[in-house]
């Protein structure tokens, strides 16, 4: 006879641990924001929290054996044509992501950009899974998917509050995290994909955050000539950190994945970061932080919405 999983006490912390890095992606939005804004470039803030993520990965990396074996063996598979080169660039989409924080996150407060983030993702998940792009099982689309993604649309409209003209100035601030979600989408396929064909999920996030760095400092390079560079150095401590949470949450989802399963893993993920940043624009506002109605209502809308589109997933 098959146990409830909800009862166990594993399942249980697993799944409140997975809540957390949900909240830990929306801090991690809120300390890249606020470092893009007080050094005066988004672009430096992203490539900063990436490579900071990278240095503590690289010592990780030099201490597992089977971590390194596994970028050996994906490099094998890649120049021998049985993994495609694509399957390798997922930290393309994480480092899209991370440049929105830098880049929006300051501007729009961080509960409207989870809301736009948690939106694109959506639509992200629905697409991929539909189509069966990136190498991912195709799973046909379903009403309750669709009823997801409607209220996904409508909880950003709500939260917006396009009525009262606030979408002024802020339009492009909010596209960019829309987009950015969907780019989570295909981060997550591949870099499925290349933890699936090595075993080690520390190689899958080594490689992401490789990507990702390099990525970055292509673009950061390309911005200097018209940001000019940092304006100023940022006072606290805590805005360097952005990297540092981004390694700790992801490895965390690596452990309970396993455990909650990838449908309890997303699901978590989005309530955990949409209460999260809530959570922080009211406890820890700062200049950004607008916390209305609106934002609450649409916040939940968006939340439902999400979890329809995941639990409407059928193969």
């Amino acid at each position: 006879m098959l146990s409830r999983p909800g009862l166990e006490p594993r399942y249980l912390l697993a799944f409140v641990l997975s809540v957390m890095t949900g909240g830990m992606v929306a801090l991690q939005s809120r300390i890249n924001g606020e470092l893009g804004l007080a050094l005066g470039d988004g672009y430096v803030a992203a490539l900063f929290s990436f490579t900071s993520g990278l240095v503590l990965l690289s010592l990780v990396m030099a201490f597992t054996p089977s971590a390194r074996a596994g970028l050996v063996l994906l490099r094998r598979e890649i120049r021998a044509g049985r993994v495609p080169w694509w399957a390798a660039t997922g930290g393309v989409g994480g480092a899209f992501l991370v440049l929105t924080q830098g880049l929006s996150a300051g501007v729009l407060g961080v509960a409207l950009f989870t809301i736009a983030v948690v939106t694109g993702q959506a639509f992200g998940a629905m697409a991929i899974d539909t189509r069966g792009w990136f190498g991912v099982l195709r799973v046909r689309l379903t009403a309750w998917r669709v009823v997801g993604a409607a209220l996904a649309i409508v909880g950003a409209v709500v939260a917006l509050d396009v009525s009262s003209g606030s979408l002024d100035g802020v339009a492009l601030a909010f596209l960019l995290p829309l987009l950015a979600g969907f780019g989570t989408g295909y981060q997550q396929a591949v870099n499925g994909q290349v933890k699936r064909l090595v075993g080690s999920a520390l190689t899958a996030t080594f490689v992401n955050f490789s990507v990702g760095t390099a990525s970055l400092a292509v673009v950061t390079a390309l911005s200097l000539p018209f940001t000019g560079g940092p304006s100023a150095l940022p006072e606290g401590w805590w805005l360097w950190t952005g990297g540092i949470v981004g390694t700790v949450f992801i490895a965390i989802q690596a452990t309970t994945v396993g455990i909650v399963g990838v449908l309890g893993l997303g699901v978590s993920i989005v309530t955990g970061q949409l209460l999260g940043s809530i959570a922080l624009d009211v406890l820890v506002p700062v200049a950004s932080s607008e916390i209305t109605l609106a934002t609450i209502v649409g916040a939940l809308i968006t939340l439902l919405g999400s979890v329809l589109v995941t639990m409407g997933r059928k193969t």
